[in-house]
């Protein structure tokens, strides 16, 4: 994936403001797929773990603890001596970073004038450990500004396991996502049938016509789906066609079983589901909407339920390794999670 150099931050209002380097890559720091904050030097004002809640940062008015003002995210005590505060953060895979949005949301008059971001790649999580071992910068000193996003640009193509982010001299931040392709996750799994779509081994959603109700990322998040919202979910169609999203797999490989989970979509699950893939080579993920209507079946068309787990293997395609599906479901409605269990191909 290629990156796109900001020269300076862009403060956008909404998410859906992203640029393609963060749409189309996996946030690392999301504890959905094993992130979390290790350790701060201070977070009397808010938990530094807020940080990275992956749902979007909400003010509540006339919230307050203990502490003072409640606040969605990690928020340090006015700093009274030198120095500056920062927290160790263990990524959830190891992988290369694209970029950072640096979400400032809500806070106003107490949000963190500057910040900077160091990485390192370790095996340990204790604080002891990743103090001695040899950081490297990825994002320079860079001025914020309140309830903001800040997308900025990682200055390294390497991969990483750990992030020390500073704020300078304290201060609060919403939100810290941290965009960019996981490393090495089928390193060893040999000829293990392994799910080639989940967001942590890679898998991103690309493209899609419709996500009114819950967005195709969701379809490869782990676990099952908690509710409705935690599922791909569109409109109700009222023309002619179907729906659909187009998934890019981690690596190349050939799928032997799929697994569509409904859970939790009652009246509104879609009747039928049907897939179809393709080993791309070159183009850009854009091109490939108008691809993927020619892709061969990889899964003919078949009946679905409600609340429920559908398990296919027999019904699918022999097409080889293959890089990217086009996911189908007929007329329209929610799916939980899609899992598709192959072979890397080597």
């Amino acid at each position: 994936m290629s990156k796109q150099f900001i020269d300076s931050p862009i403060r956008i209002a909404a998410p859906a403001a992203l640029p393609d380097w963060a749409t189309r890559a996996v946030d690392l720091a999301s504890p959905r797929i094993g992130a979390r904050a290790l350790h701060a030097t201070d977070d009397f004002f808010g938990e530094v773990s807020r940080m990275l809640d992956p749902r979007p940062a909400r003010f509540v008015p006339g919230k307050y603890d203990d502490n003072g003002k409640w606040m969605d995210g990690w928020e340090t005590r006015r700093k009274r001596s030198c120095g500056h505060d920062w927290c160790l953060i263990r990524l959830g895979r190891k992988g290369v970073i694209f970029g950072f949005d640096v979400d400032t949301a809500h806070f106003t008059g107490n949000f963190a004038p500057a910040v900077s971001i160091d990485a390192t790649v370790s095996e340990h999580d204790e604080v002891d450990a990743l103090l001695a071992a040899e950081w490297h910068e990825v994002l320079p000193a860079t001025t914020l500004q309140g309830d903001s996003h800040h997308l900025l640009c990682s200055t390294s193509d390497q991969p990483w396991t750990h992030l020390r982010l500073h704020i300078y001299p304290d201060g609060g931040i919403a939100r810290l996502r941290v965009y960019g392709q996981p490393a090495g996750v089928f390193d060893g799994v040999g000829d293990r049938l392994v799910d080639l779509a989940a967001l942590d081994n890679g898998g991103r959603a690309l493209a899609w016509n419709d996500a009114h109700f819950g967005a195709p990322a969701n379809l490869i998040l782990p676990g099952r789906g908690t509710d409705m919202g935690d599922g791909w979910e569109t409109r109700r169609r009222r023309e002619p066609g179907n729906d659909w999203c187009i998934l890019a797999l981690g690596a190349a490989g050939t799928i032997e079983r799929i697994t569509v989970d409904t859970a939790h979509f009652k009246g509104n699950y879609p009747d039928r589901c049907s897939l179809q893939a393709a080993r791309v080579v070159g183009g850009t993920d854009p091109s490939l909407v108008t691809q993927s209507m020619f892709w061969p079946l990889l899964l003919p068309e078949q009946k679905l339920s409600m609340d429920a787990i559908h398990e296919f293997d027999k019904q699918i395609a022999p097409l080889g390794p293959v890089t990217h599906v086009r996911f189908n479901i007929v007329p329209d409605g929610g799916v939980s999670r899609l899992r598709l269990w192959g072979r890397v191909a080597r």
